[in-house]
């Protein structure tokens, strides 16, 4: 097939490991044509070009992270028409059998649509931010504004005008089906995150990263990825202070995000000295500190009313790291860490529930080695690349 990938985020597809590139990798490799249509970052190409064999069409847009909310917002309106102005000036051949795009972010309905209209191809939505409601629970938008009611419209008609939409998890359909009743119920499928499953490096190599790093002999908690409200990261600085007593835990925090200073300056105003915060890096290098860590963090705010899943999860299963999550009470990732045994879980904001979760893994090296095997089957039979493009591929070929 002739395939469109609509993206928000797509990074150099030889540089990184990322949900959507492994994604269009599997696409390619069996045999379809795919075009993605992505920003072009500032270090990119802007334009068209070849990654991986794969056509890129890099465009030039509006900054689309880390900047003030009205920018984003802004920038995240004149996106679709963006990409239009891009895919006509360069001629692009519009007959695609098949468009795929994930949220975020929703605006892109209006490509859709016009490519829908020029080709009849038929549309895979991959659901993974519920938007505008996610926006409501953390407080940026009111609900039933004027830019609320905006961006649920638009949420409303890229779900109809979508062949099929994969969800995260059962709760993630469940919570469409609810809070959309008009909508034909068998368009949903259930599509969990994915990642491709990466070889491990032995363990002597875990040790001497971890004098590398002068963390020999620690206990360490790790938490990567982005950092910002949605994942609440004071709840983590809380669980840290209530450890301190425990002189060899140290909760090491990688990552980037709109609240990165402002979880350095907490950690340096309440004299947290467990907590060691850490720049980004690239997907390899962390992927390598994941594996001389013990404990997998994550952490959801408790203000959402939405089944998200983390997709920070799959490194952790993929490095043989049991799990500790601090998470709302909507989603339902506990229930599935507590079905696969792959960890365990706290409401967040509890701070005594979840120190006692971990010491429950700190105390119990068998345990923890028990629940990394779980999570690393559970990811490598249900939860590789694969299984995610034979899921589309197949519910596609159903529709």
């Amino acid at each position: 097939m002739r395939i469109a990938f609509l993206a928000l985020a797509f990074p150099k597809i030889e540089k990184t490991q990322y949900l959507y590139t492994d994604l269009v990798v599997q696409l390619h490799k069996n045999g379809h044509e795919v075009l993605v249509v992505a920003p072009g970052d500032k270090d990119d190409h802007v334009g068209l070009g070849l990654e991986a064999g794969i056509k890129v069409l890099r465009v030039p847009t509006m900054d689309l992270f880390d900047v003030g909310l009205l920018r984003k917002g802004i920038a995240n309106i004149v996106l679709p028409y963006q990409y239009i102005w891009a895919l006509k000036r360069l001629k692009i051949d519009l007959e695609f059998d098949l468009i795929i795009t994930p949220t975020p972010p929703i605006t892109l309905y209006k490509v859709v649509k016009w490519l829908k209209n020029k080709s009849n191809a038929k549309v895979y939505l991959i659901l993974r931010d519920i938007f505008p409601q996610n926006a409501v629970d953390l407080g940026f938008m009111k609900k039933g504004g004027l830019v609320h009611r905006y961006f649920r419209k638009k949420e409303k008609q890229l779900y109809e005008i979508s062949n099929r939409i994969g969800c995260m998890s059962e709760g993630n359909i469940a919570y469409i089906k609810k809070h959309n009743p008009y909508l034909n119920p068998n368009k949903l499928d259930l599509l969990p995150n994915w990642a491709n499953v990466l070889p491990l490096q032995p363990p002597h190599e875990n040790s001497l990263l971890k004098q590398k790093e002068g963390l020999a002999d620690m206990f360490i908690v790790i938490f990567g990825g982005n950092i910002g409200i949605p994942q609440k990261m004071e709840n983590i600085v809380e669980l840290a202070i209530s450890c301190q007593d425990k002189q060899d835990i140290i909760f090491l925090i990688i990552g980037y995000g709109s609240q990165f200073d402002d979880l350095a300056r907490l950690i340096k105003e309440k004299n947290v000295t467990n907590i060691q915060i850490r720049d980004g890096v690239g997907h390899s290098e962390y992927f390598k500190i994941v594996q001389m860590a013990d404990v997998g963090l994550i952490s959801l705010n408790e203000k959402f009313t939405i089944p998200n899943t983390p997709s920070k999860a799959l490194s952790y299963y993929n490095a043989k790291k049991p799990i500790l999550a601090s998470i709302d009470i909507h989603t339902d990732f506990g229930r599935d860490l507590e079905k696969i045994n792959a960890g365990l879980w706290a409401e967040a904001g509890n701070t005594k529930q979840l120190k006692e979760k971990l010491m429950l893994l700190y105390q119990n090296e068998e345990l923890r080695k028990q629940m990394g095997e779980n999570g690393y089957n559970y990811m490598k039979d249900e939860l590789c690349s694969q299984k995610a493009y034979d899921t589309l591929m197949n519910e596609e070929s159903d529709s």
